[in-house]
């Protein structure tokens, strides 16, 4: 039987340390014609970009804790439309619009039949009116006609959860694109009766573009180009609002051993993702977002359109260093990628270099 060849291959000095790794392709020749790279692991748990403008990538640990079997109530959100300059990149600023300061915005989570009041607050120095439609809503736009909300002004929408599943939320005021691309956007988990399985670690994600008029990796402050947004050419995609927002300040941490759940969510506003994690097969997977029909299992790379999202759960049996991508691999040129960092035993059963023991073969 033919062996095929692996490739992604990753060399590491020691054990989980810190410092810059080689990546590359190991099928003969590849390396040799450029398919390599460097993977920068940072020392610490939060290692802050070189910039003096705000950090807001929002930590992928941060979200609320299961509900489980709680009766309904009614839940109250709180978002505010905060419009600042935050670091895109080393040395890199852009102008975000965002929920609470933080792309993507709140984690927020309720249980099928809560009643969701939602206060959306516009600051008195904010530059533009903005609102918010919640997919997971049933009711005109999603929420968006009632609040359309402008500078110094507060609207307040309410909706009944329906239908349990994890839905996008986003701004809809018109260029709605626009207001997506600059970073408002997030994600609304309405848990099933009983909520989900349990898992140990759970981690929240986002996908989403930035069309600059500046190429990318450019210093400085960036604009956005409306030509290229509505001609769909961005210059950057993003997990979580930031090139390095989670390698280098704030990646992904689990135990080997433990079971990990990833909500994932792409805000777009145009570009379809191919989410996969390097390393790793997901053992159940939440199709488009729904948590009523069975899970897929045994999956390796997700389909999540734009304003969609997936939960994907998967058990971490080897320590080791994963790699968060979008399968459509030129992207992670343009600032997309991710750190999961397992701590562990590096089990040789699973995977170790070099060929099999003699008495495997």
């Amino acid at each position: 039987m033919q062996r095929v060849p692996r490739s992604w291959s990753a060399r590491t000095r020691r054990r989980h340390s810190h410092g810059e790794f080689a990546y590359y392709c190991s099928i003969a020749g590849h390396r040799a014609a450029g398919m390599e790279g460097i993977i920068q692991v940072m020392p610490g748990p939060r290692a802050a970009m070189d910039t003096d403008a705000a950090d807001v990538v929002h930590d992928p640990a941060d979200l609320p804790e299961p509900i489980g079997t709680r009766p309904p109530k009614v839940v109250r959100v709180d978002l505010e439309t905060v419009e600042l300059k935050g670091r895109l990149d080393d040395g890199t600023t852009y102008v975000y619009w965002t929920f609470n300061g933080k792309v993507p915005g709140p984690f927020v989570r309720v249980r099928v039949g809560d009643t969701v009041e939602v206060h959306l607050k516009n600051p008195d120095d904010s530059v533009m009116p903005h609102s918010v439609d919640f997919h997971a809503a049933t009711g005109p736009g999603g929420g968006a006609d009632f609040t359309q909300t402008s500078p110094g002004e507060e609207t307040v929408v309410t909706f009944k959860a329906l239908k349990p599943g994890i839905f996008v939320y986003h701004c809809a005021t018109p260029s709605v694109a626009h207001h997506i691309t600059s970073g408002m956007y997030g994600m609304i988990l309405v848990e099933p009766e009983g909520g989900l399985p349990q898992v140990d670690r759970e981690f929240y994600v986002m996908q989403g573009e930035l069309y600059t008029v500046e190429p990318f990796g450019t210093q400085g402050e960036m604009e956005m180009d409306y030509d290229k947004l509505i001609s769909e050419r961005p210059e950057y995609f993003l997990f979580n609002g930031a090139v390095g927002a989670l390698t280098k300040s704030h990646p992904l941490y689990a135990n080997a051993g433990e079971t990990v759940r990833i909500y994932f969510g792409v805000g777009g506003p145009n570009f379809t993702s191919s989410f996969h994690v390097i390393g790793e097969i997901f053992d159940h997977v939440y199709s488009l977002g729904s948590v009523t029909s069975p899970p897929l299992t045994g999956v390796q790379t997700v389909t999540v359109p734009p304003g969609g999202a997936t939960i994907v759960d998967f058990k971490i049996e080897r320590g080791g260093h994963y790699v968060l991508v979008d399968h459509a691999l030129s992207r992670a040129e343009r600032g997309l990628a991710g750190y999961l960092i397992v701590d562990g035993p590096e089990d040789d059963d699973i995977m170790h270099a070099g060929p099999a023991e003699a008495e495997m073969k």
